[in-house]
């Protein structure tokens, strides 16, 4: 649709008085222009320079706010370039100056929203309605807000509609197609069969369809995503201060060319032509931009950072820790053997294993009641039921006491328990009854196709000391470990060990990748913790520092390229901008540069610096 001109003029409005600045320093050069053009050049000169060296007090008094925090940046060379053109008469140049330093902030506000493209796209995405089935059975809708849904309410889903809140597809429905791009960055439709689990955040396809809710608004997948990349956006990096490292011997260099062309030619001028080649935005703009676009990139993948400060730790990254099930693994065991002790039996194990592990989020647990309900074994209610991070489950399933978990979870309860034998790639489920040992379940786990390939490629990217820490039977970590190129393996580790060693590595920074079930302890002592494959607000998201939405180990290496490539790109930013000006700054000692040119390439300058910025959005991971 065309824009009538009332509305380019609202837009002006607005753009105006959201930078007031910029817009009275168009203001002032339009006024001083006419006045020129007038014959009043007094009158022109007096208000373009009154109005030049108001702007550099105001800065002034903001710079001295900051040298008041420790704040030491190239906000002086603003000041002094605009006081020494106005000085020396070139008033032209000290209004350019004028609008490139207030014109800064609509620049940063331009790039910095290209750079949280994809992240604004999540949010502005995020649900907000819903259709919800009247109760009683007719298919009468009504529309709800979304964080009205409750947990049961049946919701209808029209064709290429955002699915408002997780659920279960109606049993009623064959196949439904969804696009879950926004979740996971895959962009072919993903198949879901009735009663499948469907994630807030995902587009139906071309059919409606009806679901149960399973979640409220405030739990779902989608809305916890919005959560953790609005955490994200909200942590600056100290990395960005970068510049600040730079801003004192820059201000330095620059103050020293400007005093010798002035001392060399005797002409004043001259320092003022210098001065206005020595205010680069890069300093302040290009790298928070290059780390904003960093974040951007891993949120249109389904890798989310929390944080430029995380990206420039993943960029430094000398050792990697590893969980093993679910993460080097698919965690998704099988059932191979149930070795029973007597007088128990397999059958009786199995059952009571299962009917504890029903209230376990553990892939194992998942694992042995899939093989007994398949086994038509029946399951049991069980009361008081606990589960221990990393150890196992408790629960009294009708009169017996049941444990189910790690060797040394289950000697805590039954000392005579013993550990069984192991081929390579099994690994064992104890269990105990009223405290005494019952026996073993013996299961297969996988090492993922991509392990082997992503643990060379972050070597090749600067980790020295890869580490397995799990809290399996040493002999089936090892075997994993040896498949996935590993040669420092910590078995046996209850969750308290696996922080222990995570805070007493040598090496860091110190990266833990775990499955986002039951890792929040480690995660949270690394460096840098990533929960992989963490849907919804688990803990394990909560506490991680890198969150990645898809179940896909080869999403840990693109989050280390992501931290690399933005630190590269935020310091190649800030060179160019400095060796530019420096060199400009010489050739303008000469002479050849006068102020007013020299105040626009400046500002030429800044763009390429800024645009080299915003290459962190697409920089391609390295080829793996």
């Amino acid at each position: 649709m065309t824009r009538t001109p009332e509305t380019q003029s609202g837009r002006s409005v607005r753009n105006g008085l959201r930078y007031p600045l910029v817009a009275a320093t168009i203001v002032v050069g339009a006024v001083a222009g006419i006045l020129l053009f007038a014959g009043v050049p007094l009158a022109a000169r007096s208000i373009a320079a009154i109005y030049a060296l108001s702007i550099a007090g105001l800065e002034f008094v903001r710079m001295i706010g900051r040298l008041k925090k420790g704040i030491v940046g190239v906000d002086v060379l603003a000041v002094i370039a605009i006081v020494s053109t106005v000085l020396v008469g070139e008033l032209l140049a000290a209004l350019i100056i004028v609008l490139m330093l207030t014109g800064g902030e609509a620049l940063e506000d331009y790039a910095q929203s290209r750079a949280e493209r994809e992240m604004r796209a999540l949010i502005d995405r995020s649900p907000r309605t819903a259709h919800r089935v009247s109760p009683d059975g007719e298919r009468v809708t009504v529309d709800i807000g979304v964080s009205e849904v409750a947990v049961g309410d049946v919701l209808l889903v029209r064709p290429s509609e955002v699915v408002p809140v997780d659920g279960l597809l109606s049993p009623e429905i064959d196949v439904a197609e969804f696009d879950e791009s926004s979740l996971t960055g895959e962009s072919l439709p993903v198949l879901r069969r009735g009663g499948e689990q469907l994630f807030s955040g995902s587009i139906n396809g071309p059919t409606a369809i009806r679901m149960t809710a399973s979640r409220d608004a405030a739990h779902s997948q989608y809305q916890s995503i919005v959560l953790l990349v609005s955490e994200a956006s909200a942590h600056p990096a100290p990395v960005v201060r970068l510049a600040d490292r730079f801003a004192l011997p820059f201000t330095g260099v620059a103050l020293l060319i400007g005093a010798v062309a002035w001392i060399l030619s005797g002409d004043p001028v001259r320092f003022a032509e210098v001065l206005v080649l020595a205010t680069p935005c890069p300093l302040i703009i290009a790298a928070p931009i290059a780390f904003m676009a960093g974040m951007s990139r891993g949120a249109k993948t389904g890798i989310i950072v929390k944080g430029g400060a995380v990206l420039e730790l993943l960029s430094r990254v000398r050792t990697v820790v590893f969980d093993k099930t679910g993460t080097l693994t698919y965690g998704l065991p099988t059932i191979s053997d149930v070795r029973a002790e007597p007088p128990f039996t397999a059958h009786q194990i199995l059952q009571l294993a299962a009917s504890a592990e029903q209230y376990s989020s553990h892939v194992l647990a998942n694992s042995i009641v899939e093989y007994v309900t398949a086994a038509g074994l029946q399951l049991h209610d069980a009361v008081e039921a606990e589960e221990t991070a990393a150890g196992g489950v408790s629960a009294r399933v009708g009169t017996d006491e049941v444990h189910v978990g790690t060797l040394g979870f289950i000697r805590d309860r039954a000392p005579r328990a013993k550990a069984t034998t192991l081929a390579a790639g099994e690994l064992a489920i104890y269990v105990a009854v009223n405290n005494q040992f019952a026996g073993a379940i013996i299961a297969r786990d996988r090492l993922r196709g991509n392990a082997r390939e992503a643990i060379a490629e972050l070597q090749r990217r600067g980790a020295e000391h890869m580490v397995m820490l799990t809290g399996d039977a040493y002999a089936t970590a090892a075997s994993i470990a040896d498949l996935a190129g590993i040669s420092d393996v910590r078995a046996g580790c209850l969750p308290s060990g696996k922080v222990d060693a995570v805070a007493t590595m040598p090496d860091r920074p110190v990266m833990m990748v775990g499955d986002g079930v039951n890792d929040a302890p480690v995660l949270a002592a690394a460096d840098v913790g990533i929960a992989m494959g963490a849907r919804g607000a688990t803990a394990a998201s909560e506490s991680a520092d890198v969150v990645i939405l898809v179940d896909d180990l080869a999403k840990a290496v693109d989050a280390v390229a992501i931290g690399q490539d933005s630190v590269r790109i935020a310091l190649q930013s800030i060179w160019i901008g400095i060796v530019l000006s420096v060199v400009l700054m010489l050739v303008a000692a000469f002479g050849v540069i006068p102020a007013a040119v020299g105040a626009g390439i400046q500002e030429a300058v800044d763009l390429i610096c800024i645009l080299n910025a915003l290459r962190a959005l697409s920089s391609p991971p390295r080829n793996r």
